[in-house]
């Protein structure tokens, strides 16, 4: 991480003390080398600005003079890269989780009654022969129980024959209708298949409903798969792939 291009400038104070050391205010810039520093200066604090308004003065500009002379120093060397690794990796994950949060209020305003529709299903569901209902909300039929071994654990890669439906019945993917099975890793897939496909023995057929939770959530997946969609699946265990 180039401390530059993250930590955006602060706008120095013109006059501080700090390690017994002044800094005086520039009124020219005399020769090529003040130009460039005043320069840098100016990039570093529209970056600043932009990307960290909450920086603290005085700590920078001491920061700035204890590593112009090494002494002094309140932070070691070898801890500096860690430091800021952590803080900017931190504020990366804050902002991507406001961004979605505000991606799913807004879907939530334009898809709610895809989303109701969803669970009104999954409600009435629940109480027809045969359903069961896990711990996570996922439901299923078994349609052929298989004899062969189960998925070891959510790494497990299998091959499987499958068609998936909306609830009104629209096909968005079918390994049956391509005429040709399908291999992944369950942990390469939407978490009502990782979990649902680890109950099949090889050789088995279950019919899985899943709510959209544990499918694509708030994201689209083409004409079909609106947000919030909660989507059906028969699924056929057909091997678990060695590796």
């Amino acid at each position: 991480m180039k401390v530059i291009k993250n930590l955006a400038v602060v706008a120095i104070t013109v006059t501080m003390f700090s390690c017994g050391k002044q800094i005086k205010e520039v009124k020219t810039l005399e020769k090529e080398i003040d130009s460039v520093s005043y320069a840098i200066g100016l990039n570093m604090s529209s970056q600043f600005k932009m990307n960290l308004k909450e920086v603290n003065n005085d700590a920078f500009i001491q920061g700035y003079l204890n590593g112009q002379d090494s002494t002094n120093l309140l932070i070691e060397t070898k801890d500096i890269q860690k430091i800021l690794s952590t803080y900017f990796q931190k504020k990366q994950m804050a902002q991507m989780e406001e961004q979605q949060a505000k991606a799913a209020k807004e879907a939530e305003e334009k898809f709610g009654e895809n989303k109701k529709a969803g669970e009104d299903f999954l409600v009435e569901n629940k109480s027809k022969d045969g359903v069961v209902t896990t711990d996570s909300g996922l439901q299923y039929i078994v349609m052929k129980e298989g004899t062969g071994d189960k998925p070891a654990s959510s790494t497990t890669r299998v091959k499987v024959h499958y068609h998936g439906t909306n609830l009104e019945g629209k096909v968005f993917d079918s390994s049956v209708d391509r005429g040709t099975p399908s291999e992944f890793g369950l942990n390469e897939v939407i978490k009502g298949w990782t979990e649902g496909v680890q109950l099949m023995k090889v050789g088995s057929k279950y019919k899985f409903f899943v709510p959209q939770e544990l499918a694509y959530g708030v994201q689209s997946r083409g004409e079909n798969i609106k947000p919030f969609s909660t989507l059906v699946f028969e699924v056929e265990l057909l091997d678990i792939v060695k590796q």
